[in-house]
């Protein structure tokens, strides 16, 4: 028999079988579990599919398409741990057009597939990650998934009252009455989510993803309610998996790279906006997490150095609509910080550094949150934010804030 008709069968087996897997996943998702389990059990024994064994793992312990058997599944997490599996980068399919990879890129197969690779790259040995991987990885609205934690704060108490700053007149013009906000609290939440926007398009098994997470910090127990800043961040980035070496020698599970805008959607002298390129680092060890970002902020164009003074007149403000809004904020907020996760049973340790590293004027920023289920809940947890520093948000960004919070958060993320 020739070589090329080895080739040939070689690799229409491997599109059977990952055809066929594929299979199973879609008679997953759809309920069907006993068709599903027979298939993924066949991919799992075949010992090359660590995400394979990971579901198979899931349905002994709960009992889906076959009898409910904790050894089992207890063998089978353990086998999925035990190494470091990579799936083999799938050969191109010859004679596609640029459009028609792309469209299988971000097709629903693919990123099926993609959703199996993730669970790939993080080590759930434990039950504390096995249970919040298996939660983030499983939900889905319109491809929309919980990015940055999703949260409720009904108490923020700050130490000092936050400062009204007016878009048209300088702060300090105000009458002494009106220039901080009536109440020490307010309410703080965020909303977060993201979309994957194609998994394995370069074949390098890397996600592009858009994300979007907005930040409101509302003077509710005021007599008027005002909403007194709403921070915006969209962002696009690449998420690359690790090499297995760098995975093993330093628990880096993956390298982001990304594009983030952050405002706040004023203008005159309350406007506040930056656009930043960063790298991240996501690393794991055990149940602690690693999230080591650093940033490099696009410059703009100085505004004049009179509204820098606050010294223009109102009617000349529009003049000044376009530029460096906040030219300062890398002396308050550095160029990256370090976010750490913690799992503790059933109960999550948040905690966030930040430093400009000036030997003249240091200035940083420390966050620490815990959340804890709320009754047992798989998606509601008691949460609670304790920050001082600078940089708590976009308008207060060169002041030293000192808060303390306390409600519920809708989502979690690992980092």
């Amino acid at each position: 028999m020739g070589i090329s008709k080895i080739a040939a069968g070689v690799l229409c087996l491997s599109v059977g079988l990952f055809a066929n897997y594929a299979k199973g996943i879609k008679y997953y998702e759809d309920g069907e579990f006993d068709k599903a389990f027979s298939i993924i059990k066949k991919e799992a024994e075949r010992g090359d599919n660590k995400a394979a064994e990971y579901r198979l793992a899931s349905m002994y312990e709960k009992g889906l398409g076959t009898e409910l058997d904790m050894q089992k599944s207890m063998f089978w997490y353990k086998k999925a741990a035990a190494r470091y599996s990579f799936v083999t980068k799938p050969k191109p399919k010859p004679n596609r057009t640029v459009t028609e990879k792309f469209k299988a890129q971000i097709g629903d197969d693919e990123m099926r597939q993609g959703n199996e690779f993730k669970l790939a790259h993080i080590k759930a040995e434990s039950p504390e990650v096995k249970s919040i991987v298996t939660s983030l990885v499983d939900g889905d609205f319109f491809g929309l998934k919980p990015y940055r934690t999703n949260y409720i704060l009904p108490v923020s108490y700050s130490k000092d009252k936050p400062r009204r700053i007016p878009a048209t007149i300088p702060h300090r013009d105000m009458l002494p009455q009106y220039r901080y906000f009536n109440e020490h609290t307010e309410v703080k939440f965020q909303l977060s989510f993201k979309k994957d926007l194609s998994y394995n398009l370069f074949g390098l098994h890397e996600y592009i993803t858009a994300a979007y997470s907005q930040e409101v910090w509302w003077q509710l127990y005021d007599k008027s309610g005002p909403f007194r800043e709403t921070n915006y961040r969209p962002e696009i980035f690449l998420t690359l998996p690790s090499s297995k070496s760098l995975n093993d020698s330093l628990g880096l599970k993956a390298w982001k790279i990304g594009f983030l805008h952050e405002s706040n959607g004023q203008e005159g002298y309350r406007s506040r906006s930056w656009n930043r390129l960063y790298l991240t680092g996501l690393f794991q060890w055990d149940n602690l997490f690693l999230e080591a970002r650093a940033w490099y902020r696009l410059p703009e164009d100085r505004k004049s150095d009179l509204f820098y003074a606050q010294a223009l007149p109102p009617e000349l403000l529009q003049t000044q609509a376009d530029g460096d809004d906040n030219p300062n904020i890398s002396n308050y907020l550095g160029y990256g910080d370090l976010k750490f996760g913690y799992l503790y049973g059933k109960s999550k340790f948040g905690l966030t550094l930040r430093n400009n590293f000036s030997t003249n004027h240091n200035r940083s920023g420390v966050e620490f949150t815990y959340s804890h289920p709320f009754f047992n809940s798989p998606n509601t947890s008691w949460y609670m934010e304790l920050f001082n520093g600078y940089g708590e948000s976009l308008i207060d960004y060169n002041q030293n804030v000192t808060k303390a919070s306390f409600g519920f958060s809708l989502s979690t993320s690992i980092f």
